[in-house]
């Protein structure tokens, strides 16, 4: 194996936890990150595997677990296997060695420039094993990460994936922060990386589930029997009941990359009259993204964007940025109904709210809210569904009364044993926590003795400024304790309950938010008061 020399590195002493990028001489810009992980030194690729953030600046726990700056990947800093969402693909890691007074990492060229590798997914599935099936329903990211994660801990059992999109499953969280329209661009994996793990794609919609035949039906009457089922299929994004929004065209929901061609079609030449209806992250990210050559107007419920989640400072905060970007909101309002345009009455022409107030559109953009997607399952005799429509499971993600079969995702309501949360049943709509999900329910049909590793939710969005968020507040928050502005896109938020951070958002400051998720998942969090009275969480250390 050729070894390449680290430039200005002597020595190897770094303590526990203490971590540095340097450059590798010999090779055009080849840099790793020198670590020291749970008291092994190596050196490891250099950024996260999901958007390239430096690693150097995210968090590094004393027993060796590491964290990106911008969006919680977790990866395991002695081996390079992935521990946490988003990232797919793992570190690569490098033996290191002193000699004559210089430090040297073993490894090919490519690799080390690459700075990542892929994860064990390769398999051959014989024809015969198919009473050893897993299912997967729904193409999302709690589908990609419970097929990632089976082939990983290696499940050798046939896989297949029936999804209703009509691609391979992608990155969604950039249809409204970009509206991304060729899916091919944002897709995770090619068709060849399925076919060399032996999983079978069927685009189809599940309609029904025999639970006693242990097998799913098809749209097109096909029947896929399963010996493990999970059951991802997501969200379905909400209409409004008002005169108007059912019938006309040009008033867009957004949650395929079709939703987002439409849109982006609709608008064409730039220069529209947009309505966006909605202010929380769906509706404010599409503001952000199509406020630059269009005339924008978020129509809200809330006083401020985003108040029922954020507070009421931060979302004020987040509504200036957007305006000094040039869209207008008009808050406290509720929508009348939607009439149709004077040249093409097809169309919509305008949006009128309760108030009297009347809004031109050359299209309306709804973001409010999302249903679970589980209406093939409403007149199934065996499985309960919540009042919501969601699935009651344990924390293995296994649905309640069921056998082997699991839900993930928006359409799951599990034990939160989160700060705040107290084992209540919690449904939260973060890609990162359903591809997180996908990743238990793997190693728990993989090891069923196995016992689910608590993980802190964590979401993020683009908003003029790129916001973290960990945590969850959907039990509740009295108090918020502010530190920064959010006015000025700089800012860490506590949203408290009684003493305990249940969940905190930030702004311009990393890695507030790695550290406080790993803070929350260590039990390890600051009290109220220690954050009111202006600690930095920066400056928290790391319980061993």
């Amino acid at each position: 194996m050729p070894q390449f020399k680290l430039k200005d590195v002597t020595s190897l002493s770094l303590s526990p936890s203490e971590k540095q990028e340097v450059e590798v001489e010999g090779i055009e810009g080849g840099k790793v990150l020198l670590l020291n992980a749970g008291g092994k030194v190596q050196a490891m690729g250099p950024k996260c595997t999901h958007y390239g953030a430096p690693l150097v600046k995210g968090v590094l726990t004393k027993g060796g677990r590491l964290t990106c700056p911008w969006h919680g990947a977790c990866f395991n800093g002695q081996t390079g296997d992935i521990e946490n969402a988003p990232a797919l693909d793992a570190l690569p890691v490098f033996k290191v060695t002193e000699q004559d007074g210089a430090i040297y990492i073993e490894g090919d060229e490519a690799t080390i420039k690459a700075g990542r590798r892929k994860p064990n997914f390769k398999c051959g599935v014989t024809s015969g094993a198919l009473d050893n099936r897993v299912v997967v329903v729904g193409g999302g990211s709690g589908a990609i990460g419970a097929i990632e994660g089976l082939r990983e801990k290696g499940f050798s059992g046939p896989i297949t994936l029936i999804s209703n999109e009509g691609y391979l499953p992608i990155d969604r969280t950039k249809l409204s922060k970009a509206l991304i329209t060729d899916h091919t661009k944002i897709q995770w994996r090619d068709e060849e990386w399925f076919k060399s793990g032996s999983v079978e794609i069927v685009n189809d919609e599940v309609v029904d589930v025999d639970l006693n035949g242990k097998a799913v039906i098809t749209k097109s009457k096909e029947r896929f029997v399963y010996s493990k089922l999970v059951l991802a299929t997501g969200g379905s994004p909400r209409n409004l009941p008002v005169q108007g929004f059912k019938v006309l065209e040009n008033i867009f929901l957004l949650r395929t990359v079709h939703d987002a061609k439409k849109i982006v079609d609709a608008i064409g030449e730039k220069g529209k009259k947009i309505v966006i209806v909605g202010s929380s992250f769906i509706g404010m990210e599409v503001a952000n993204a199509t406020a630059a050559d269009n005339d924008v107007t978020v129509v809200g419920q809330e006083s401020v964007p985003l108040e029922r989640v954020m507070g009421k400072e931060v979302g004020a905060g987040l509504q200036k940025g957007l305006e000094g970007k040039g869209v207008k909101f008009h808050m406290s309002a509720g929508v009348d109904k939607a009439e149709p345009s004077g040249s093409n009455p097809s169309k919509v022409g305008s949006v009128h709210l309760k108030d009297g107030t009347k809004f031109e559109a050359d299209l309306v953009v709804l973001g409010v809210g999302v249903a679970p997607s589980t209406g093939y399952l409403k007149d199934n005799k065996v499985i309960r569904l919540e009042e919501d429509g969601s699935l009651k499971t344990d924390e293995n993600f296994l649905v309640a009364g069921l056998k082997d079969v699991y839900a993930i995702g928006d359409i799951a309501s599990y034990p939160y044993h989160g700060p705040g949360g107290q084992g209540k049943y919690t449904r939260i709509e973060h890609w990162n926590v359903a591809q997180n999900q996908g990743r238990v329910v793997a190693h728990h049909i993989v090891n069923p003795s196995l016992k689910a590793d608590f993980f802190t939710p964590i979401f993020w969005s683009a908003l003029t400024g790129q916001l973290r968020y960990c945590g969850n507040s959907m039990h509740g928050w009295d108090e918020l304790v502010l530190q920064g502005n959010p006015g000025e896109g700089k800012f860490v938020a506590y949203y408290c309950k009684g003493e305990t951070v249940v969940a905190m958002a930030s702004m311009g400051v990393d890695p507030a938010m790695s550290k406080s998720a790993e803070l929350m998942k260590l039990g390890a969090m600051p009290s109220k008061t220690d954050l009111k009275g202006g600690l930095d969480i920066l400056n928290v250390p790391l319980p061993a």
